[in-house]
């Protein structure tokens, strides 16, 4: 057996660099991609010696085998992972190392939200000394009651994968085991590989074979006969059924096989915010969201379907308001995943592990069958379907003409944008009050236009999820434009990796609206009566111990992306604010350089009401007026909730 003398770290690049994701489209055109096309790291003494070695010497001889990106935060390199893998439907992602205890603790959030999105991402912390020759190093965690507890052990709960490297042969099969959870549609999501220091310098005899082009292929499992056959007759039977779309249907490429099962049938689709693309806003089927920040539409369609057919969706809490959106008596669920995890998820009783799209297919076939009449909604129903349709468009409509007030609400901003974007164009967001609005609002024309990540809802997110997206994009040769909405909340969390783009020229337009505090929570605290405390970015008030005071903070953000070697452009309060955001954002669209856009908005100036809930619970006593309010309309919709849905 030919071998090579490597160090353990040298081994791990050249064996990433040769792996390779192979699926098939619907046509059964094969696609071939580079599993891990680049690895992101923040060098200390845990790696420098060992994974920033390996970096440094396959840059010298062979570019191109593990190209190198910087980052400015490690919780930032698996954002931009994630976005990456979401524009390239999970076969792809970014590897991410970083050194020893603070550089490993701060990339748990982004594999927490990598595993909570069924996204995949490549983790190498560094890890303390295996043979702990110089015991504690510096920046070790140490545990009386567990020596052997590290920082990295923290990882397991949240990764989808989890190992450490403790002997350098112990590698090899790690390795493997970790891509196999990479790239298993099932399985997928954060995947970590722990590397203690002294074992990443350590060298040994590597096989040939272990650093050959590797192939990954996706499984896109049929459904089984009987499942099938429960899914077909509920369908069958429905009078009002309702699709759930999730991102399972886009990480599929089953989005042409949705639209021609639901123009064959009639069947109304409502979409959780990871499914948002998977029909065009126009599309006389496509109600848009749903849930807790659903469309009005929507949710009155779930209110009364007897069948919901669920397709690549977790159910979150937000996508059934709570477990409160299905009202109809006797409805069912129908779950269609590739996980049986989410398969089976709130009791139901057919349950089909699947991939979204073979499903389709063979609903599809089902439906050409000559049975064609016993899966189309009635006509009443499909009447129905596009007045409720109709009505919330004009809803939109109203909410995104511009007020002319000097401070515009966050619709109208919302409004601009999209008009200024074109149809392929990605919005990018995670958190406060711009998820909510845009899954009710955003109109969206192009399956991968729509990128909220709300299984998490990291704030901070935005900017380096939206520059990992635009990365996936340039690798396929795309050159749409990556639109990042943001609020200022969200913007002071993580907006560093700015200074990323700007050192790569990666062309990101982003639009931070100030509503000088968290708007969403502030909303929220409102409704549960702890009226916006702690909400608002003010002046601490020290007789009064809050910040709910009137003097606004004098933070310049717009300054502060400006310092970033960003290209700014601000929009002045006004009458015509809207119309010179508009014009501002014509002006990022024409640049080839990553422009920033300030805005300042109206926090109270809400979105039309989609009708959701969400539980959060208020407290069952309270001296105050306002929580004893709240607590008597919390009770009134939880009178809603259902403990199961199947």
């Amino acid at each position: 057996m030919n071998t090579r003398r490597m160090t353990v770290s040298q081994a791990l690049v050249e064996f990433l660099a040769n792996q390779w994701t192979v699926d098939r489209d619907a046509e059964g055109n094969e696609i071939r991609e580079r599993t891990i096309p680049g690895m992101f790291g923040i060098f200390g003494h845990g790696n420098v010696a060992g994974i920033g070695q390996a970096l440094k010497q396959a840059n010298v001889h062979t570019p191109d085998l593990m190209p190198y990106y910087q980052a400015r935060n490690e919780q930032a390199m698996v954002h931009q992972s994630v976005g990456y893998a979401r524009m390239h439907r999970r076969r792809g992602t970014y590897a991410s190392a970083a050194s020893v205890g603070p550089g490993a603790a701060n990339m748990l959030t982004g594999a927490a939200l990598a595993t909570t999105n069924r996204l995949p991402a490549l983790l190498l912390p560094s890890d303390t000394f295996a043979t702990r020759v110089a015991d504690p190093v510096l920046q070790q965690l140490e545990q009386p009651h567990d020596i052997g507890l590290t920082v990295n052990d923290a990882f397991r709960p949240i990764s989808k994968f989890f190992d450490r490297v403790q002997r350098p042969e112990q590698l090899f099969s790690i390795a493997l085991a970790a891509m196999r959870v990479l790239t298993d549609p099932a399985e997928t999501g954060a995947v970590t590989i722990s590397l203690p220091e002294d074992v990443q310098a350590e060298a040994m005899d590597v096989p040939e074979e272990f650093l050959q082009p590797r192939e990954w292929r996706i499984r896109r499992p049929r459904p089984e006969r009987d499942a099938f056959a429960l899914a077909l007759e509920a369908i069958r039977g429905a009078k009002r059924p309702m699709i759930i779309a999730g991102g399972g249907v886009l990480y599929s490429d089953a989005e042409e096989q949705l639209r021609a099962f639901v123009e064959a049938t009639g069947i109304p689709v409502g979409t959780s915010q990871a499914g948002g693309g998977v029909l065009a806003w126009d599309h006389p089927q496509n109600l848009g969201g749903v849930g807790a920040t659903g469309t009005l539409a929507a949710n009155k369609v779930a209110a009364e379907a007897d069948v919901i057919i669920g397709i690549g969706t977790r159910y979150s809490d937000f996508t059934t308001a709570s477990r409160t959106a299905f009202q109809h008596p006797g409805v069912k669920f129908v779950n269609i995943n590739v996980a049986s995890f989410d398969a089976y998820k709130h009791g139901t009783q057919i349950a089909v592990v699947a991939d979204a799209r073979e499903m389709l297919l063979e609903l599809i076939d089902a439906h050409g069958s000559g049975a064609a009449d016993e899966l189309r909604v009635e006509p009443a129903y499909a009447e129905r379907i596009a007045a409720l349709k109709a009505e919330w468009d004009a809803l939109v409509d109203e909410a995104f003409e511009p007020s002319g007030l000097e401070l515009p609400g966050q619709s109208e901003i919302i409004g601009a944008v999209q008009r200024s974007s074109d149809p392929k164009d990605v919005i990018v967001q995670a958190a406060g009050s711009l998820p909510g609005d845009l899954h009710k609002l955003w109109r969206v024309r192009d399956a991968l236009g729509y990128h909220v990540e709300y299984a998490f809802s990291c704030m901070g997110y935005e900017i380096a999820g939206g520059m990992g997206a635009k990365r996936g994009l340039v690798e396929a040769g795309d050159d749409r434009d990556v639109i990042v909405m943001v609020g200022d909340g969200s913007y002071l969390m993580l907006s560093t990796e700015l200074v990323t783009a700007v050192a790569e020229g990666i062309k990101i337009i982003v639009v931070l609206i100030q509503n000088h505090g968290y708007a969403s929570i502030g909303h929220l605290s409102e409704t549960v009566g702890s009226e916006r405390f702690g909400t608002w970015y003010r002046e601490y008030d020290e007789e009064a111990k809050n910040f709910q005071g009137e003097q606004i903070l004098p933070v310049d953000l717009a300054m502060n992306a400006r310092s970033y070697g960003m290209d700014v452009i601000e929009v002045d309060p006004g009458a015509s604010a809207i119309q010179d955001l508009e014009a501002a954002m014509a002006q990022a669209k024409a640049s080839d350089r990553a422009t920033f856009i300030h805005i300042n908005s109206d926090p109270l100036l809400y979105a039309p009401d989609g009708a959701g809930w969400w539980d959060v619970p208020v407290p069952q006593v309270s001296d105050l007026e306002s929580t004893q309010r709240a607590r008597a309309e919390y009770l009134e919709q939880q009178a809603a909730q259902k403990p199961l849905l199947g």
